[in-house]
């Protein structure tokens, strides 16, 4: 496979990904009857039952048990793994609490600033040092969320709590250096007797939403498929593609939500939002002019790690 496919294969694989996070609100939407909590525990419960499949079909036994004798003699990289599994667990149950509030423009926000956070973390845990156009970036963001606090009187708890959930579940995964089917696969692994032990309570106290062959039961299925797929896809753009490249293409999903949240569910978009998402885009924007003129200084094209989102 020549340079060129592989660079398709890589964008159509990075656009699947982000455009399926960019559209998951009208799926959550989808089960706004259900609690937030069940929801979460069937996400997780299918989706270790798919990625098991994913395992079995790709014959990746052999490898994944390799990974997990290495993990358990790294405490470090074990305890990584188990952190930015409550991590992400926290962040999945947020993101659909927030989307069945009617928020969905507040996620937008927060994965819009969640690469921002990285950059803070990075400076916190690895003292790196920010960048003429990262500090610009920060600073543009900071004055973008500032705004809205002053005008609004109310912190954005359900962006800021996705933004740094996300951003520390990144750190997590740079520490606990795994291949993606088999993080996910771990990851869900870890959580899923909780949440089968809340969906057996649940079930025989006569509460739960799963019933039968029924519209919300397939959804609930389903769950445990919208949520491993783009990270697969995440994952395998990750090999043929640059940063920049995904660096650009990553803010079309809270594109997306921020379109949906406004035209598909009429949340509001007033003039106050107008000023800080615009001061939040233009630090992503000097953000991802700065990553182009790193990485074009770089003698070859840095690549973002197989980490899953």
């Amino acid at each position: 496979m020549g340079q060129n496919d592989n660079f398709k294969k890589g964008f159509a694989s990075a656009l699947g990904a982000y455009m399926l996070w960019g559209i998951l609100p009208i799926y959550w939407k989808l089960v706004g009857n259900v609690p937030a909590k069940e929801i979460i525990a069937h996400r997780i419960f299918w989706s270790l039952v798919f990625m098991l499949a994913v395992v079995l079909i790709t014959n990746r036994k052999q490898q994944m048990h390799t990974e997990l004798l290495q993990l358990l003699k790294k405490p470090a990289s074990l305890l990584a793994l188990v952190a930015g599994t409550v991590l992400i667990t926290l962040n999945w149950f947020i993101f659909i609490w927030a989307v069945n509030e009617n928020r969905v423009i507040e996620t937008s926000l927060g994965y819009y600033i969640s690469p921002l956070v990285s950059i803070l973390l990075g400076i916190i845990v690895y003292k790196e040092r920010l960048s003429w156009g990262q500090g610009i970036a920060v600073s543009l963001a900071a004055a973008g969320m500032l705004y809205m606090i002053m005008h609004f009187g109310s912190v954005p708890w359900f962006a800021i709590s996705l933004a740094i959930s996300f951003g520390l579940y990144g750190l997590c995964k740079k520490i606990a250096v795994l291949t993606p089917i088999t993080s996910i696969t771990l990851e869900t692994l870890i959580v899923a007797p909780f949440a089968l032990l809340y969906l057996s309570y649940i079930h025989f106290q006569g509460m739960t939403s799963f019933e039968g062959l029924s519209l919300t039961s397939a959804l609930l299925v389903g769950s445990g498929i919208v949520t491993p797929i783009p990270l697969l896809l995440f994952a395998n753009s990750a090999n043929y593609l640059p940063l920049t490249i995904i660096g650009f293409v990553q803010y079309l999903a809270p594109t997306i939500s921020l379109l949906i949240g406004i035209f598909l569910y009429n949340e509001a978009f007033t003039a106050i939002h107008s000023v800080s998402f615009g001061l939040i885009w233009a630090g992503l924007f000097v953000f991802s002019l700065s990553s182009i003129r790193f990485s074009g200084q770089e003698k070859r094209v840095p690549m973002l790690s197989k980490d899953s989102r």
